[in-house]
């Protein structure tokens, strides 16, 4: 059973109740992601995520650590573009001092000088290491083009030069305008009772206080020419990320959406997987996946690509977008699009910390969570017209934004900007 609670200072606990198992997961959630920053703060989100695991008021590091591996636990933590996460899964008897570690951290870090010098050299090498791996860093490269001079377009690790110069204030004053009782989401999935998390997240939580600090930047939503990014590297293998800006989080056509994903490159069924992997070989990796957010959103394809092939290939992709445009999905394939989705859907939910994630993730965004049902429901009201209908309005070869990496030379430099129409 599913059960909400609201306390008085606005915290909102958000609870499933599985008794039949033997784990519970509890997660923190803050309204706090990387949208919400800078260009001169980039990357203080994450950075405060990081600092959690330094200590806290009632916890040293290694009791942070230890307290809950030493029981059989997994613990972490994930900043996003619109919310920070703390989480844990553990035996459903160690729940109550895993909340009260998961709540020290998030709310009672001890955020010291000495600890910022040692994680500044920590997320300096994380951000060395995305841009060593061309896979991760053209997705950071597409994200550029579709939000360009704005924080979602901007890497949720920050820049060397803004993680440089991060100091303690920046920290305490984002966590104070953020880490505030009405920004905050707990939630707990697992064999455990409703009513006793409420009694602990009282306790804990209950006497926090302060204003919460929502604004962000709006998201450009349009955008009526294609632009491309083509960043030149030694690699073994070109790695092309293509996208156009789509439909935010409750937008009436994000399930349409979803299963034009899923068609397109969404599993080994998938008609790009088919027609560049397997029918032509010219890539080893190829799908296509969708993000959405509270104002915009944005679908994408990606593929790793043999560096001989890269302008086959970009030209193969675009006539299978164009294609879904222009023509009917067949009723067979519709069907097997929505099977997968309901499948992976209900999957995705049989452990206790993914339906705490789903849970926690829907209320700290849209103060609801969907139910399963519903979610069936609308994918089941989709039509093979609704597919091509969104697939003219999304995939607009004016909105079109490319970014590659490798050793491009400059004819196939030259093909990919005439393919991508410019």
């Amino acid at each position: 059973m599913r059960r909400v609670t609201q306390l008085p200072n606005k915290i909102r606990i958000v609870t499933q109740e599985l008794k039949d198992r033997e784990s519970a997961a509890i997660g923190v959630w803050v309204a706090a992601g990387g949208r919400y920053e800078s260009r001169a703060n980039k990357g203080v989100a994450h950075f405060i995520e990081h600092m959690a695991f330094k200590g806290s008021a009632h916890y040293s590091c290694d009791e942070v650590k230890q307290l809950i591996e030493g029981v059989g636990g997994n613990l972490n933590a994930f900043t996003a573009e619109e919310e920070t996460c703390y989480y844990a899964k553990v035996p459903t008897s160690h729940l109550k001092k895993t909340f009260d570690i998961l709540a020290d951290i998030s709310f009672f870090p001890n955020l010291t000088p000495k600890d910022l010098e040692k994680e500044r050299a920590v997320i300096l090498e994380e951000i060395k290491m995305y841009h060593d791996l061309p896979q991760y860093y053209v997705g950071e490269l597409l994200e550029e083009l579709l939000w360009p001079d704005h924080p979602l377009g901007q890497s949720l690790a920050g820049t060397s030069q803004s993680v440089g110069q991060m100091s303690i204030a920046q920290l305490k004053s984002f966590k104070e305008n953020h880490y505030a009782p009405a920004n905050t989401v707990i939630s707990a999935c697992g064999a455990m009772r409703h009513e006793e998390l409420v009694d602990l997240v009282r306790a804990k939580l209950g006497k926090l206080s302060g204003p919460a600090s929502s604004y962000y930047l709006p998201a450009h939503l349009r955008q009526d020419k294609p632009s491309v990014h083509l960043f030149t590297k030694s690699t073994e293998q070109m790695h092309l990320a293509l996208g156009y800006l789509a439909y935010q989080t409750n937008h009436k056509d994000y399930y349409v959406l979803a299963l034009l994903s899923i068609i397109l490159g969404g599993n080994m069924s998938s008609r790009l997987f088919n027609e560049v992997r397997e029918k032509r070989g010219l890539a080893y990796s190829v799908n296509s996946g969708m993000k959405s957010l509270n104002d915009t959103g944005v679908f994408m394809v990606r593929a790793g690509v043999d560096n001989a092939k890269i302008v086959d290939a970009f030209g193969l992709i675009l006539k299978v977008l164009s294609k879904i445009a222009a023509s009917l999905v067949k009723a067979d394939e519709f069907k097997r699009a929505q099977e997968y989705y309901m499948g992976q859907s209900l999957l995705g939910l049989e452990d206790t910390l993914d339906q705490m994630l789903w849970i926690g993730g829907g209320v700290i965004s849209n103060d609801q969570v969907k139910s399963m049902a519903d979610v069936i429901k609308r994918i089941k009201a989709v039509t093979p017209a609704d597919i091509k209908r969104v697939a003219r309005d999304i995939l607009n070869p004016q909105r079109l934004k490319l970014a590659i990496i490798g050793p491009m030379s400059d004819l196939q430099q030259k093909q990919m900007r005439a393919l991508a129409g410019l």
